[in-house]
Order: structure tokens, then sequence, then C-alpha cells
């Protein structure tokens, strides 16, 4: 009669059979497996009530193999293939998703070009220096160039996204700009808290808030501030 191929589910069969076939069942027992048409022996420790069995003793009289990956222990039996362990993949963020390393380094420059041209021009209410064109055409065309250079370097839908939302906020900075100017040429003085109720200057500076939490959190979000 021909020996039928060793298979694991008959390796399991085995060790959960072990206690039926022990010779005594007493603490720290010490038995002996044998597997038929396989040459060998194996000791067996028996403790309370449980059967243990050394891997390195099972693959060797099973004329298996033993592999390490990790913290796993893999025992390739004969005529069975070893099954890779399957590994998570790593999230994959579509290419087109999110802020590109280039856009977000340009964008963040261009918000920072804004930001001192907000800063000097407040300043210069609050304190009553004149306002001249001549250093704030300084500040308008710096944020220009360097809103140039932010489109150059837009490459993802969320780069386009947000450069449109930084070409409003650069063109509501310059509406301001332009209001002070108007205020200054038209008027003698201008009282310091000027821009304190002004809806645009809130305007520009809730923009800037929305582009700083999207440069954060990596991700395009519309906001009516930035429109």
């Amino acid at each position: 009669m021909r020996n039928r191929p060793f298979s694991p589910w008959l390796m399991l069969a085995l060790l959960l059979a072990l206690p039926a076939f022990a010779l005594s069942q007493s603490a720290q027992q010490h038995l002996t497996l044998m597997i038929t048409g396989r040459p060998g022996l194996a000791t067996v420790v028996q403790m309370d009530g449980r059967s243990y069995i050394e891997v390195e003793a099972l693959a060797s009289i099973s004329s298996g193999s033993l592999s390490f990956k990790g913290s796993q222990i893999i025992l390739t039996l004969p005529g069975t293939a070893a099954v890779a362990v399957p590994v998570p993949a790593a999230a994959v963020v579509p290419a087109n998703q999110g802020f590109s390393k280039e856009f977000l380094r340009a964008a963040i420059e261009e918000m920072t070009g804004i930001r001192e041209w907000r800063s000097v021009l407040t300043h210069a209410v609050q304190v009553g220096s004149p306002v001249t064109e001549d250093w704030l055409n300084i500040y308008r065309a710096r944020a220009a160039k360097s809103l140039t250079l932010t489109s150059l370097a837009a490459s993802t839908d969320s780069d386009r996204d947000a450069l449109k939302l930084l070409a409003n906020e650069l063109d509501n900075m310059q509406k301001l700009s332009n209001k002070i100017m108007d205020l200054h040429n038209s008027l003698d003085y201008i009282p310091p808290d000027t821009l304190n109720d002004d809806p645009l200057d809130h305007q520009v500076l809730a923009c800037a808030q929305a582009m700083a939490n999207m440069a954060v959190g990596g991700q395009f979000q519309d906001d009516g501030s930035c429109h």
C-alpha cells in the first residue's frame, strides 16, 4: 500500500492526539514522537496536560526546514510551497493629491511677503507715518514676483487650487494698500484705528490664517475669506 504524502494537517492531528497516546499522564512526563514514514525521533515533554516539542526537532524528523522572518518562525514541510507572509502595503497617496514640496515652499514665501507688506502698512497707519507710492511699490513688486514663482512650482491639483487663493489674497492686499494710499492723498490725517474695523483688512488676515492651516495640513481646503 502506498504511503500518503505527509501534510501539515497530519502533523496538527498528531500533535493534538499526543495526550491520547502518552505512556504516562504525570506532570513533566518525557515522551517520544515518531512520524510514520519519516526517520528519526523527537522528545516530547508533557507539562500540566500539554505537550511540547522543539521546533528544530520537529523540522528534523519531518524533513522540513525552518526560516525566520522578524518575530516569526516559518516551518516548510516537504511537498508544500512556502507561503509568503503578507506585509501590509504602505498607504499609497495618489500622485495628484496634496501640495508638492516645491509649491509649498514657494507659497510660504509668497504669504511671508504679503504679511510683511500688510505689517508695514498697518504700522504706518498706527504711528501716523507718511504712506508713499515708492515704498509700497517695493512690497507690491516683491509679492507679484513671488506669486509668479509659485505658479511655476504648481504641479498637483491642490497646488493649482491653492494658487487661485494666493492670487486672490494678493489682489485683496493690493486693494487694501490702494485704499490706504487714497486716504493718505485725500486727507491730512489718517486715524490710527482706521484698519481696526476694516472688513478688507480682516479678510486678508482670515485668508492668511486659512492658508497657514492648509500648509500645516498639506491638503487644499477652500475658504471663503480667500475669495
